[in-house]
């Protein structure tokens, strides 16, 4: 399944995953807000740069592939359930998302 087959994702959401798919830095950066951050299980990233360089050493530099296979929302947030793929971490994850307006504050990965 893709992300276009949910439609309660978020546009935001939906075009980070996209992005990442496509292993766009630039077009996933874009999505976050300008202080948005990345919570890698505690590891936090935060602003453009620090996101930049965790996706590159973790995220689309070692080409991640997102097939998302469940959304739903606790609270405030949007948890994307994925079977991830690449050259990295394979396996199901789950990625917990708040949403600020049209943009991410936080990804957080969380399982």
């Amino acid at each position: 399944m893709t992300a276009s087959e949910f439609p309660e994702l978020p546009e935001p959401v939906r075009r980070a995953v996209a992005a990442a798919n496509a292993h766009d830095t630039e077009a996933f950066l874009d999505q976050f807000t300008e202080h948005g951050a990345v919570d890698d299980w505690g590891r936090r990233f935060e602003g453009r740069e620090a996101v930049e360089g965790w996706s590159a050493r973790e995220f689309i530099g070692v080409k991640v592939s997102l097939k998302v296979t469940a959304v739903t929302r606790r609270g405030g947030q949007v948890i994307v359930s994925t079977q991830v793929g690449g050259d990295g971490f394979n396996g199901p994850s789950d990625f917990a998302f708040t949403v600020e307006g049209d943009r991410i504050a936080l990804m957080r990965i969380t399982g």
